[in-house]
């Protein structure tokens, strides 16, 4: 009798261990549901996105599937969304795939390269610098990183510009100048006017040709000031053909 105790205990056990499995099909073991990764990482591989679609879905939806082969397979299907200008769905997959593992550098510069592409900058920037947090090495999200804040910062100096001319309105005794302060979009063509001068002088090929450059800007600015005002004459007009002057459009 001491010996059958243990026995049952260890039969018990092990029926206990195996009633889950027959009790779900009622008597058959359940059916361990195998997921296809490869398929997925396959087609999309040879850029099939018919059959990458029904593929990767398949690993992504299915709620057996290890949150590793799922990260695989957004990755996978979000670089081929990319690559055929989904960028809206690949931004899906790659947050998806983040939401999953936020320690993924490559995914963040990878989205953030996305965002670019949307035209959002802001937050082209915001995933660069996450990526660089994960990986302060990673080469691709630091040149990113570098050009998007230049760009940023031109941008902000642009925004810090607008709606002012040239000169300083607050010294505006003419009435041309007053009219160029009262107006964002004179006042911003005055300062492209000017600046495209001074690149043109830094640009002259010798001296003489810097002077005569800034001579024919002087000249500019005498007429201006001098027609404004007079019946026929179109400030807008003026500066519009100045500037195209200037760019090279009309040729010096």
């Amino acid at each position: 009798m001491r010996f059958l105790i243990p026995l049952l205990g260890a039969g018990l056990i092990y029926a206990l261990s195996l009633a889950p499995a027959d009790a779900a099909t009622g008597g058959e073991p359940v059916a361990v549901v195998q997921v296809d990764l490869e398929s997925c990482l396959a087609a999309a591989a040879a850029d099939d996105v018919d059959k990458a679609a029904a593929a990767c879905a398949a690993v992504i939806d299915n709620e057996k599937t290890a949150k590793a082969d799922r990260i695989k397979a957004l990755i996978a299907r979000g670089a081929l969304h990319a690559r055929h200008d989904q960028i809206d769905r690949a931004i899906a997959d790659d947050s998806r795939a983040l939401s999953l593992d936020p320690g993924l550098a490559d995914i963040f510069n990878a989205r953030g390269e996305l965002w670019l592409r949307k035209g959002d900058k802001p937050k082209a920037v915001q995933d660069f610098g996450a990526a660089l947090r994960i990986d302060p090495n990673h080469e691709k999200a630091k040149a990113n990183h570098k050009a998007m804040a230049r760009e940023l910062e031109r941008i902000g100096a642009q925004m810090a510009l607008t709606g002012k001319p040239s000169f300083s309105c607050a010294r505006a005794r003419r009435a041309v100048e007053r009219a160029i302060c009262a107006n964002r979009g004179l006042a911003d063509l005055d300062r492209e006017v000017f600046a495209a001068n001074a690149r043109a002088v830094g640009e002259a090929r010798n001296p003489d040709e810097a002077k005569a450059l800034q001579r024919e800007q002087d000249a500019f600015i005498a007429r201006r000031n001098a027609e404004f005002g007079r019946p026929g004459y179109d400030l807008k007009k003026a500066m519009q053909k100045r500037l195209q002057r200037l760019n090279g459009v009309d040729g010096y």
